[in-house]
């Protein structure tokens, strides 16, 4: 005994998908400021591990600032990729 399977050809719906306009800008903004600030603090990083390093040079101290500094580039280069990243994902 054979069974016959028939396909059923129906329009298959296009699904787009759009976020309200308000959303979106709302997003953007708040992107925007956390961008500014993972790079204020990238510099802020930067800045405090060249003090932290000065001072420990003048006392005359070693220390692993460099570690420190290498932390806070790394950082410092994941927040400065995250936008260009998501972009190229999304």
């Amino acid at each position: 005994m054979s069974v016959k399977h028939t396909v059923l050809a129906a329009a298959v719906p296009t699904v787009t998908r759009q976020a309200p306009d308000t959303l979106i800008e709302k997003v953007g903004v708040v992107l925007g400021i956390a961008a500014w600030a993972g790079t204020a603090a990238g510099v802020a990083g930067i800045l405090i591990t060249g003090a932290m390093m000065a001072v420990s040079m003048r006392r005359g101290e070693s220390s692993e600032h460099m570690s420190r500094l290498g932390m806070v580039l790394v950082g410092s280069a994941l927040v400065a990729a995250a936008g260009p990243l998501i972009t190229f994902m999304f």
